[in-house]
């Protein structure tokens, strides 16, 4: 039998809503959406993430601490797609900030992947990230990640055996295993009439976020420093400059008012169709995961889309 092939979105508890927008999006923008199947993947179902509350990992050749309260906890389970489909079939995954626009997910999960195994957009040559692949949306073959085994990989970060960031930025790949996406599948906080998926990738920008209080751990407050690399003396210098009380305390709003819109039009969309309740809106304003003028925001959309 024949493998259906699924979307994946990951999630905790602190972007459930941006998760349910994401799995909505992507039946909304698809004229194949009886094709596939769409998925979430939640920190709460895998308990080898919680077990290391409070344990030190190794990122980019320091130690940080593993935090489930932190907004991005649920990255890891980015790579457990091919586990979950049985080493079989086509998968594409996203995080619960990425929206589809113009895209049609079913052209993504259909697409000539040319013999690669992943397919995914690059950084654009950004300063310090030529080498690194964004896989934060990735199609996947799954027949061809059988190595990927995302509980016990994860487990290496504390044991020192592997890298946070060369896992996410895929350096642990093989480079000719992976095909490139073009950027409009993974468009960086940028709405164009090309973009097929959009990214809310700045998390200080996050639309359904404004005002609130910042709740992810900043890098730089737990980055190792480390004497003998340039760019931790530029990370002490940046540091003693702006200060840690300096930073941003707050969600700031997106400094493109389009995707505010497009996002609580989407929002209202799942209210309307019964994915996102008012009582669960209502409960997740209460624990600052959504912004508290919300309902004003949406309120705001269904004008404008009437109009």
């Amino acid at each position: 039998m024949t493998v259906r092939p699924c979307v994946f979105i990951h999630t905790n508890e602190k972007q459930i809503v941006g998760a349910l927008v994401s799995a909505y999006s992507m039946r909304r923008s698809s004229a194949n959406a009886d094709r596939f199947d769409v998925k979430i993947i939640h920190t709460k179902d895998h308990s080898f993430l919680h077990e290391r509350e409070g344990q030190s990992f190794l990122r980019d050749g320091g130690q940080r601490v593993w935090s489930m309260s932190d907004l991005q906890s649920f990255t890891p389970l980015r790579f457990m797609p091919p586990e979950l489909m049985g080493y079989e079939g086509r998968a594409v995954v996203v995080d619960p900030d990425v929206f589809a626009v113009h895209g049609d997910v079913y052209e993504l999960l259909t697409r000539d992947m040319q013999g690669k195994a992943i397919v995914c957009r690059d950084y654009d040559g950004k300063k310090g990230f030529e080498d690194r692949f964004a896989s934060s949306v990735m199609l996947l073959d799954c027949a061809k990640l059988t190595h990927w085994r995302t509980a016990e990989q994860f487990g290496e970060l504390f044991e020192g055996k592997r890298d946070y960031l060369d896992w996410v930025f895929l350096k642990l790949e093989p480079r000719e295993t992976i095909g490139l996406l073009e950027h409009e599948w993974n468009d960086f906080d940028n709405l164009t009439e090309t973009t097929k998926f959009l990214h809310n990738t700045d998390r200080t920008t996050q639309p359904w976020k404004t005002g609130l209080p910042i709740d992810f751990i900043r890098r730089r407050s737990q980055t190792k420093f480390k004497p003998l690399k340039l760019k931790s003396w530029a990370r002490l210098i940046r540091h003693g400059m702006l200060g840690e009380k300096n930073a941003p305390d707050t969600y700031d709003r997106h400094p493109d008012s389009r995707q505010e819109l497009f996002f609580f039009e989407l929002l209202g969309e799942c209210l309307d169709e019964g994915i996102v309740t008012e009582d669960m809106l209502r409960e997740e304003i209460g624990r600052n995961h959504v912004r508290p003028d919300a309902f004003e925001l949406l309120d705001r959309a269904s004008k404008s889309a009437a109009a």
